[in-house]
Parts: structure tokens; sequence; C-alpha cells
């Protein structure tokens, strides 16, 4: 979700063709939703009511009715690649409706929230006129303006000495008000703490200039709230742009190279079992990795 200071540029024919792919992907959701959601509940009820359920149960939701329209009427497309966007559809296709965060919000914004109905989509953006200027074309996105501790330049420093504070250690790290770990984001909105995250998708803040606040902070605390969830099964974190040198640092010190389940373009996905779900052979509670 670069948006406004990272977008990249289509050639015509581009653009037209990855416009198509997502709105399939876009209608793909709708008649995957629908069917899914008819078919639980032909166990359940007579064969009239599941056809009229289905019917209404099949219809799209106003989110993705909005989703089709924009990317059917608009020259801007989303910032991933279709084959990255596609890694992230086919978990959504799997475990939608969920909790679904995303660091950043741009031109791909409505996209994720289409393609998890029913679900909960939570978008953080560090540019609060960012925030209003996308609301103002689809203001039913779930969107919070969120404040970085950090600098791109600080990185190299804060990887290499964040061991030294204690409550960034993986048995001790938590994020709510933990203002002694510079790399814990200690003042998102309630929301985030409140909810375990099925989904995390890294692509903000912005992380190309030295005063950018960089996604140290962002990795980081996905690797702390994947390693407390609570629920079954795994995490899913996607980081994109792991090109640059402090992504693909950071991402190794935390989403740890074991846990990549797929690598994409400049994508890539990891699966993240919870602390309590590890062995000591597996790096345990004292080990992001």
């Amino acid at each position: 979700m670069k948006g406004h200071n990272e977008n990249q540029h289509f050639q015509p024919e581009r653009r037209r063709l990855l416009v198509v792919a997502i709105a399939g992907l876009i209608v793909g959701a709708v008649v995957i939703s629908g069917l899914i959601r008819s078919a639980e509940s032909s166990f359940f009820c007579s064969l009239a009511g599941s056809k009229a359920r289905a019917v209404a149960e099949y219809t799209a939701t106003p989110i993705q009715l909005r989703a089709i329209l924009h990317y059917a009427t608009s020259k801007i497309v989303p910032q991933q690649s279709f084959g990255e966007v596609s890694v992230s559809f086919n978990v959504l296709e799997e475990i939608s409706p969920c909790n679904f965060l995303v660091f950043g919000l741009g031109f791909d914004s409505l996209m994720w929230s289409s393609l998890n109905p029913r679900g909960t989509t939570l978008f953080l953006e560090e540019d609060p006129k960012w925030v209003q200027t996308v609301l103002k074309d689809a203001p039913n996105l779930n969107a919070h303006t969120v404040r970085y501790r950090t600098q791109l330049k600080e990185s190299d420093d804060l990887l290499s000495t964040y061991k030294k504070e204690p409550l960034c250690a993986p048995s001790k790290a938590y994020l709510r008000g933990n203002q002694q770990c510079k790399l814990a984001l200690e003042s998102l909105p309630e929301e985030v703490y409140e909810k375990e995250w099925d989904m995390i998708m890294i692509d903000a803040p912005r992380g190309y200039f030295p005063e950018a606040p960089g996604r140290m902070g962002a990795i980081f605390s996905a690797a702390v709230m994947a390693r407390q969830r609570k629920g079954s099964g795994v995490t899913h974190v996607f980081l994109h742009d792991v090109d640059r040198k402090v992504e693909k640092a950071f991402a190794a010190e935390f989403l740890c190279k074991k846990y990549l389940k797929k690598a994409v373009g400049r994508l890539w996905h990891f699966e993240i079992p919870s602390a309590m779900n590890r062995t000591v052979g597996d790096g345990g509670v004292d080990s992001f990795c």
C-alpha cells in the first residue's frame, strides 16, 4: 500500500489485463462465498428453505460490488502484481471470513476488503491526509492513522541492539504500552490488540528514504502477535518489498526463514505458529526463530 508515494506505473495493456484479473478474483470470491454458505445451510435446512437462503447469500456484499465497479472503471490498479496478489487470495479463499490486519492503505485496499467478505479487515496508515483521500472514494473501509517511533536510518542499530532490552525478548515482549522496546508498536488502535489476527499484510509504512518510519516495527510486532496467538492454527504473515535490505534482514530475524512458505515476486508468505505450539527444538519461547 505504497499508494501516493511508491506507486508503480503500468503500460496501458498491462493495466487492462491486471484490472480484469483483479475483478475476476473479486467475482470469484463472491461465487465461492455463496456456494460455501449455501452448501453449509443445505445440511440443516429443507430444500426449499436452503434454495431461498442460497439466493440471498450468493448476493455480493456492498464492499464487493463497490470494488468491482471501482477496478472496472479506474485507471489505477493495485501495487502488487497479479502473482503476488494471488498468494494472499489463495489463503483468503481457504480461511475467509477471518481477521485480516493490513499495514498500509492504498489502491489495493478496496480489493483486500472485498476478498474477505463478512470478515474483519483493518488498515493502518501513517499519513492522515492519505487516509482522508482514500476514504473519500471508499468510505466503507476500516482504516486508522497510526504513529511510528522509528526511522529507517536507525534500522541497523535497532537490529543489533534490541536483544539488550528485556521487553524486546521473545518470551517477554508485548505491544500495548511497551515503551521500553522501540520496535514494539505500543499505541495502536484498541481493536488491533483486542483481536487475534489470522492474516497480517505488511506493505507499509514507507521505507525508501532515511527519515521514513521503515517497516522494522511492523515486522517485529507481527511476529509478537503471531507468537501470542491462543487460537488454533498459524498466523499468515505477508511481507512485500523483500528486495529491500531492511525488509529482508528483519524478516530473517523475526519472521524466520523456516516459516517461509512461498515467495512470489517481491512478496514472502510466512506461516508462523504460536509460541505455545512450539517445541524447544523449534526455537521455543526464548527465540523468535
